[in-house]
């Protein structure tokens, strides 16, 4: 189902909807366009989706952005729970349905409570939460709500995973609020997939 037939996947609330930043026509992409898609169809996320179409406008960026994302997601250091909470965090609070409807399924494969995730899609504090997902968390939430860590939200990181994945934290996040943002700006809607188990959020 598509964001024109299911409202609640659109992003942004612009009357009448419109996604802003489409996938081009093949024939209308540059060489540069068709190398960078190309590439991100031979690499490990196997097409062209969420925030990489609107990236596709620059393709020099999506090039870069793209390289960041493989180390996060596909080289890290973090176990999937912890990154795919922390995704789910970065989402829900810029509001991006894309990001909420790949990775909310992904975060309850790896191993978090789907009801922690309900909880987390309707705004409120996700439990129950294991000892190190609820330390990732809470570091995700006070870096998202004061853009920066206490001490002692920083110490209880530190001491539950080690300064480099508590950099590798802080940078996933930032990377997630960034691709939403661009999302977000460029109304791509979110695909909904077949075993996707939470519902939106209003747009």
């Amino acid at each position: 189902m598509s964001a024109d037939t299911d409202p609640a996947l659109r992003q942004g609330g612009t009357t009448p909807w419109r996604e802003r930043l489409p996938l081009p026509a093949r024939e209308q992409m540059t060489d540069e366009q068709r190398a960078a898609a190309q590439a991100l169809i031979d690499g490990p996320r196997k097409g062209v989706f969420g925030p990489f179409l609107p990236l596709l406008r620059a393709p020099q960026l999506l090039d870069r952005v793209a390289a960041l994302g493989e180390t996060l997601r596909f080289k890290g250091s973090l176990e999937a729970r912890i990154r795919e909470l922390a995704i789910c965090a970065a989402s829900r609070h810029v509001g991006n349905q894309f990001e909420w409807h790949m990775h909310a399924p992904l975060a309850i494969q790896a191993g978090v409570s789907a009801a922690a995730i309900d909880l987390l899609r309707q705004g409120a504090r996700p439990q129950p939460l294991a000892t190190d997902e609820a330390t990732a968390y809470d570091a995700c939430h006070e870096l998202l709500h004061t853009n920066g860590l206490s001490d002692p939200t920083y110490q209880r990181a530190v001491e539950q995973f080690g300064e480099p994945a508590v950099v590798e934290l802080v940078t996933l996040v930032g990377y997630f609020v960034m691709v939403s943002w661009l999302m977000n700006v460029a109304h791509t809607p979110a695909q909904r997939s077949a075993g996707a188990p939470l519902p939106s959020w209003p747009a």
